[in-house]
């Protein structure tokens, strides 16, 4: 089960509760917010996978002889790689329109 809260003007308990904070109104944010959460999953595994290997790596070559400075600096590349993977977050659909549920203009009072 996932919570998601609606709206910057919800309640303070509501927000802090859930899994997924909508800061509009609009439900049409959801499948969005979907889909973002499941690249951020993927990014995640693939970042976890590339480091796990990558310091694999380092160790065995560090047993093999490899100069513990070049092992630091290969390491340090590594992580900005992994940083790198992951900003790719920012730009998630950027650009894109977002289909989701149809909404009219409401007349204001």
């Amino acid at each position: 089960d996932v919570g998601i809260a609606m709206g910057a003007a919800g309640s303070t308990v509501a927000l802090e509760t859930c899994d997924i904070a909508l800061m509009s109104d609009d439900l049409g944010r959801v499948p969005f917010a979907v889909r973002l959460s499941r690249a951020t999953s993927r990014i995640i595994r693939q970042n976890l996978i590339a480091s796990l290997a990558i310091v694999a790596f380092l160790i065995l070559a560090t047993f093999l002889g490899l100069n513990i400075g070049a092992v630091v600096l290969i390491h340090e590349g590594s992580t900005l790689i992994v940083v790198g993977n992951a900003l790719r977050l920012l730009n998630f659909e950027r650009g894109k329109e977002h289909h989701g549920i149809d909404h009219e203009d409401r007349p204001t009072a």
